[in-house]
């Protein structure tokens, strides 16, 4: 059951501006001749004894959660991973949510296949991989190149149980492509026609490079990326062996909607897809059901330097014929080992990254 102080911070979080009013309460209380008189509480009084159990204060309430069992209080900015909005419904501290561990998902090719599900899997690519070489970087124009999966198979297998893992720990449905499901937005409303300023469409050669990437895909050979599990960070991606600048990491998948629709959601993976010049006719791609590993990519802090410094992927809008797809691709060369972030403020300066490790 949801507590009703709990209830009353998360109405306050949908507010225009939390701090532009007082919030006020009355209670009973009796006179010294035995009226009864009305006493007017304010919004300090009412947090007086709510503080943040990792940083011992009680200020910004509107960004301070109740645990639903234990009703201690934590701020979004301060729990690790951090919260990026006030979520619905019941939320329980870490402690209290200790019960709910990540399962590893099991290192069974058939498991891994059906979950994926891949017909039949690969287990060598590498003469065909080697055609990818004709993409090339050139100085007139850079071109974008395919992954380079990892050679060995039971390598692979450890990288897609480790995506399986994570996936369905959040709950979420394997998918490599935009999903249009009744109530959404349908397919022909991504129109890149009604993209505000126009959108650059993804030149022939990076289309034939984006499908050799499907096509492996398909076979069960995955970028070589680990998802792993950080306890300041949350699930997040490194990369399992060196990948060069301008390969395509993967693309941004999902539910495709109308950004109307999902004013109110307290989702953090949204992503612009279509940003038309009517407001109402906005797409955003939504990873909370169906998704891939792009879900699982963080963020950079873009308020500081060093915030900046780590970005080594950028997330690319583009037209593939006629409509809008987002692409992950690396801005630089990446090391073994290093994780991947890319800027969530891209496009659109409305991501709040202040908080991002």
């Amino acid at each position: 059951m949801v507590s009703t102080r709990t209830v009353v911070l998360r109405k306050m979080t949908q507010a225009q501006n939390p701090h532009s009013f007082e919030f006020k309460s009355s209670k009973r209380s009796e006179s010294s001749n035995g009226e009864e008189l009305e006493v007017e509480e304010k919004e300090d009084d009412y947090y007086d004894d709510t503080y943040c159990e990792n940083c011992g204060l009680g200020h910004k309430p509107a960004e301070l959660l109740l645990c639903d069992k234990c009703d201690r209080g934590f701020h979004i900015f301060c729990l690790r991973p951090i919260l990026v909005t006030v979520p619905k419904g019941s939320w329980f501290c870490p402690s209290c949510a200790d019960s709910k561990k990540v399962t590893k998902f099991p290192l069974v090719q058939t498991r891994i296949e059906d979950f994926f599900g891949i017909q039949k899997f690969a287990q060598d690519c590498g003469k065909k991989r080697r055609r990818s070489g004709r993409v090339v970087v050139s100085k007139k124009k850079r071109k974008l190149l395919p992954f380079s999966p990892s050679e060995d198979p039971e390598r692979r297998l450890e990288q897609m149980a480790s995506l399986a893992t994570a996936l369905r720990a959040v709950g979420a449905k394997y998918s490599n492509e935009l999903t249009y499901v009744d109530g959404m937005a349908p397919r022909s409303a991504n129109v890149t026609a009604l993209e505000e300023g126009g959108i650059q469409p993804l030149a022939r050669d990076n289309i034939e490079t984006l499908k050799l990437c499907y096509s492996m895909i398909k076979r069960g050979v995955f970028p070589p990326l680990m998802v792993v599990a950080d306890p300041e960070e949350g699930f997040t991606v490194e990369a399992d062996r060196f990948i060069k600048d301008l390969t395509i990491i993967t693309e941004y998948v999902g539910d495709v909607d109308y950004l109307k629709n999902r004013e109110n959601d307290d989702g953090d993976s949204m992503m612009t897809l279509l940003h038309a010049a009517d407001p109402s006719k906005i797409l955003v791609i939504c990873p909370d059901k169906r998704s891939n590993i792009a879900r699982f990519i963080n963020g950079i802090n873009n308020h500081t330097m060093d915030g900046k410094k780590k970005q080594n992927v950028k997330a690319i809008r583009c037209s593939v014929n006629g409509e809008a797809r987002v692409l992950l691709v690396a801005i630089r060369d990446i090391k073994k080992g290093e994780r991947l972030y890319y800027n969530y403020n891209g496009y659109l300066n409305d991501y709040p990254t202040e908080h991002f490790i």
